[in-house]
């Protein structure tokens, strides 16, 4: 459908491709990679042709219709969003104001026998027919049914635009665009702004799409549950394997293992060469032989091994003091904006050193109490920031608040203190803004080098407690990686707002469920708590809840005193588990020793006392131990 030839694009002097070649054909479903800043959005509006390349040409088949998605869009704040999210059908849209309007005419006009008349008959029954077959009675339920997968509620329907958040008016966009009848969608970071719910719901959406699809994404777990084959930007050039990203990543790597290993044999035989070349032109006897050596040196095709892409961030979260035992405390908290309540009375205890996730579908507070815990907006109840505690905040939209007029070195400089003033050009060096690049203004930066930038920021000032909400946003694979690295070998406290549960999984020990208002504490990890809901992904998690009503509702003090009995019997558990396994340990050494020499070892000293001591004593440890599950159980 789509043939991209030989594809180049220049900015000041500065080349971003070179000869690209690939063609997009119907059922690929493409995985775009690269590091931030080379040029995977850059790429996508080429081929929408929203730019134009320096270079080269896209030959596109007549009649192919291409979706496009960016990352960033301006918004009109006009009309409802059922409206909004109708201006994906315009023929229909047109044909029902026609109609509408020969209706008014034929029912105003008199002249029935007149030719005007009857052309307007004629006109209404042709564009009945078109209006059918564009599909005008089922789109307003198919609107609806996309609406309602993307995560919004029928009430939301009747809602003016411009009451909703930028990720929710993205998709709006994301409706609107699957909504069209599209042979090709180009999608830019898809799930930035979708919950774990609606990323699914999207995956699934996709697969049975026909037509093809190029995908940026940094969500490793949804590339390989959608995509079929990978294109990955590098150094100016492209990588093209019918393979998900995660084959190809493996692939890619063995490829290049295979390539050094051919070439290390190939530089052995070419030195080997070279020096009977040099030994037989010093005689002249061996000149013949000599020149054929050369001519045949010249004819090897030397192996060159594919670029790499390993050039990675450095991050490394310093914790500024040692804070006292108690981070925070909430008690009672709530948070009301006119008639809609967020949540209520929520009561959370964050130890020193706690690494917590907080999931749930998007509005339900995450960000909310986020906000709160860092002091950007007013609530009611009770907060208690614990001794010594210096957070650090992340925010979701962090990169918006830097100023585009400034360059990246001025923005840095501008966060610095005192003590890291001198430093700057190094703490920008490890997020891979070297050289000239500093001097770029932050108005030209791609999402993912604003975002780096955002983190280069956030790591000049000192803090003990880090909250964080989605910053992974619009950062590549590789630097996405790094930050969880960074963030897992942090010995301060954390909280992280994520629908990635690949970034999740093995970071956070903890996690707080956000659901009707309400929050639920699951100790553990992601995969813990997915397996406590004995389901594979939060997305059944929200079905299971929706489906089954719990005919009795304990309050919020009651909720906090439970997670405070849990985490007193959980202990309890842990060292009867560590004593139950001594006793047995050192029973079954008794045991041993019994088969080894019988007689000699019980003839030791209250033998039989002390043995039957401990089986006794192992017995009560484990009856202990049962209640004690029992207990945690009925929790």
């Amino acid at each position: 459908m789509i043939s991209a030839q030989n594809i180049s694009v220049s900015f000041g002097g500065f080349n971003l491709f070179d000869n690209l070649n690939f063609r997009l054909g119907t059922g690929d479903r493409v995985a775009l990679i690269g590091k931030n800043g080379a040029g995977k959005s850059t790429l996508l509006k080429l081929i929408s042709q929203e730019q134009h390349p320096s270079r080269g040409s896209f030959f596109i088949e007549k009649d192919c219709k291409i979706g496009y998605l960016p990352q960033d869009i301006e918004f009109e704040n006009t009309v409802n969003l059922i409206e909004e999210t109708y201006k994906a059908f315009n023929e229909i849209l047109e044909i029902e104001n026609r109609q509408e309007f020969i209706n008014n005419q034929l029912e105003t006009r008199t002249d029935y026998e007149s030719d005007e008349y009857l052309n307007l008959i004629q006109e209404l029954t042709e564009i009945t027919t078109e209006y059918e077959l564009l599909g005008g009675y089922k789109y307003k339920s198919k609107t609806e049914r996309i609406l309602l997968g993307l995560g919004f509620e029928r009430n939301d329907f009747n809602k003016p635009t411009k009451s909703f958040s930028g990720g929710w008016r993205m998709r709006i966009e994301l409706a609107k665009l699957l909504l069209k009848d599209n042979d090709v969608l180009l999608l830019d970071e898809p799930t930035n702004h979708l919950d774990i719910h609606s990323i699914i719901w999207l995956e699934n959406f996709l697969l049975k799409f026909k037509g093809a699809i190029l995908l940026v994404s940094h969500d490793r777990i949804f590339l390989d549950n959608i995509t079929n084959r990978t294109i990955e930007i590098i150094q100016k050039k492209i990588f093209d394997f019918k393979k998900s990203y995660t084959d190809y990543v493996n692939f890619r790597q063995e490829l290049i293992e295979q390539q050094k290993l051919a070439k290390k044999n190939q530089d052995k035989q070419i030195q080997n060469t070279e020096k009977l070349i040099d030994r037989f032109r010093a005689k002249a006897s061996k000149a013949t032989m000599a020149q054929s050596l050369i001519k045949k040196l010249s004819k090897i095709e030397r192996i060159e091994i594919d670029q790499e892409e390993n050039k990675t961030m450095k991050i490394n979260f310093q914790l500024s003091k040692q804070p006292g035992k108690v981070i925070l405390e909430t008690k009672g908290i709530s948070k009301q904006y006119g008639d809609n309540l967020v949540f209520n009375k929520v009561d959370i205890l964050l130890e020193r050193g706690s690494k917590i996730a907080f999931v749930g579908q998007n509005g339900q507070g995450k960000s909310t109490l986020a906000k709160i815990i860092v002091g950007e907006i007013k609530y009611q109840g009770q907060l208690n920031i614990g001794h010594n505690v210096e957070i650090g905040y992340f925010a979701q939209n962090q990169s918006e608040y830097l100023d585009g007029k400034l360059t990246i070195l001025q923005t840095v400089e501008e966060a610095a203190t005192e003590n890291n003033r001198s430093s700057v050009r190094d703490m920008l060096g490890a997020f891979l803004f070297k050289g000239d690049d500093v001097d770029k203004k932050v108005s030209i930066l791609s999402g993912g080098e604003r975002n780096r930038l955002a983190l280069c920021k956030l790591l000049l000032q000192p803090f003990n407690f880090l909250v964080m909400d989605e910053p992974t946003n619009h950062l590549d694979i590789l630097s996405k990686d790094v930050l969880k690295k960074a963030l897992k070998k942090f010995q301060g406290s954390l909280i992280l707002v994520s629908h990635d549960r690949d970034f999740l999984d093995e970071l956070c020990t903890k996690v707080i469920e956000f659901k009707n208002q309400r929050v639920k504490i699951h100790l553990g990890g992601v995969n813990s708590y997915l397996e406590e809901n004995k389901v594979l992904s939060f997305n059944e998690i929200d079905k299971k809840s929706e489906s089954i009503k719990s005919s009795s509702k304990l309050n919020h003090k009651n909720d906090y005193i439970i997670q405070k009995s849990r985490i007193s019997i959980e202990r309890k558990i842990k060292k009867l588990e560590n004593k139950i396994d001594k006793l047995e340990k050192s029973i079954k050494a008794i045991d041993v020793e019994l088969e080894i020499n019988y007689q000699k070892t019980i003839e030791t000293e209250d033998f039989f006392e002390n043995y039957n001591s401990k089986k006794k004593q192992l017995k009560d440890f484990i009856d202990q131990w049962e209640v004690e599950q029992n207990k945690l159980n009925s929790i």
